[in-house]
């Protein structure tokens, strides 16, 4: 079991890398072409991917789309979502953008008590609010840049919540690729009349894109696959390790003290509540087993932020 987990966690650093050095591509992208038009591409590569292992094992059944309204929403978050953090990462450098955009996790868990109906304790409040004040502290003095990187944590919150109420209906590569798609064609729409030719030399950087993806999705889903959630999550945050690295080598950066101090309270955060839904989870475990009759029907609706965000990521990661 503990070589299993540590393959799994070993996994999901993988997995993050692959997705820093492709958003380091959309970086590289963003710097020539609008950002609406490089989502529009980091779509664009994407799909054939999607597509092939429907393809390959004769299950396109499993595409039809069964609450459309929904599949639309998520569509038109995608779009708030990927044009956000591709502006973000065009003006800051990925470790800022990074640091802003991991604040998703606590967004869901603030967000699933209106929208959900589930219910938070008063410690995870705090951490909450802990958070929050790491994010004003990395937005102060507010640029466009970290206010795109908001924007689009946000519309990741709200996507990641309207997850919960697809997967009730719909399979998961449904799910994906509708998303993708209808991202991919809204932003194809609001970057058509300013689309801007490609250039020879940048095809190897989306062939890139698409292979990052590709081999992102696959090592996420294998690290969620071999251990629970709770176990691999806490790792995504490796991502603002790999940001910081990739903006050494390549633009020969670092973040700033503001930034770090903000982020490391986010990060804080993120953990102490993945830490706390997994020490709840135990718990209920524990009280089901030995007093099934009793709990029966009368067990609290606790955020599941972690479970939340972790199946949003296995499905599509910006």
């Amino acid at each position: 079991m503990r070589e299993r987990r540590l393959r799994a966690i070993a996994i999901m650093i993988a997995a993050v890398a692959a997705f820093s050095f492709m958003d380091g591509l959309l970086k590289l992208l963003a710097a020539y072409y609008p950002p609406m038009q490089v989502a529009a591409l980091r779509g664009a590569t994407s799909l054939p991917f999607t597509l092939l292992p429907v393809l390959l094992r004769g299950r396109l059944q499993d595409l039809k789309p069964r609450r459309w309204p929904m599949h639309l929403l998520r569509g038109l978050l995608s779009v708030l979502v990927l044009g956000g953090f591709i502006y973000a990462v065009r003006v800051l450098s990925l470790a800022n953008a990074y640091a802003v955009f991991l604040s998703a996790p606590l967004i869901v868990a603030a967000l699933s008590v209106p929208l959900l109906a589930e219910r938070i304790d008063w410690r995870n409040w705090v951490a909450i609010l802990v958070g929050l004040v790491g994010v004003l502290t990395m937005l102060r003095p507010s640029t466009l840049g970290t206010l795109a990187a908001l924007v689009g944590a946000i519309a990741y919150a709200l996507s990641a919540i309207a997850v919960r109420v697809l997967t009730r209906s719909d399979t998961t590569v449904s799910v994906v690729f509708w998303t993708v798609g209808l991202m991919t064609a809204f932003t194809t729409a609001i970057s058509a009349p300013r689309w801007v030719p490609i250039e020879y030399a940048h095809w190897k950087w989306l062939l890139g894109l698409g292979v990052l993806a590709a081999i992102g999705q696959y090592l996420l889903t294998e690290a969620f696959r071999s251990a629970p959630p709770s176990v691999v999550t806490p790792f995504e945050y490796t991502a603002l390790l790999w940001g910081v690295a990739i903006d050494r080598l390549v633009w020969h950066v670092l973040p700033s003290a503001r930034v770090c101090l903000g982020g490391g309270l986010v990060i804080a955060t993120g953990l102490y509540l993945i830490w706390h839904q997994r020490r709840l989870a135990g718990s209920e475990s524990a009280r089901q087993t030995w007093q099934p009759e009793a709990e029966k029907g009368r067990m609290l609706r606790h955020s599941s932020t972690v479970e939340v965000v972790a199946r949003k990521q296995e499905e599509d990661s910006p």
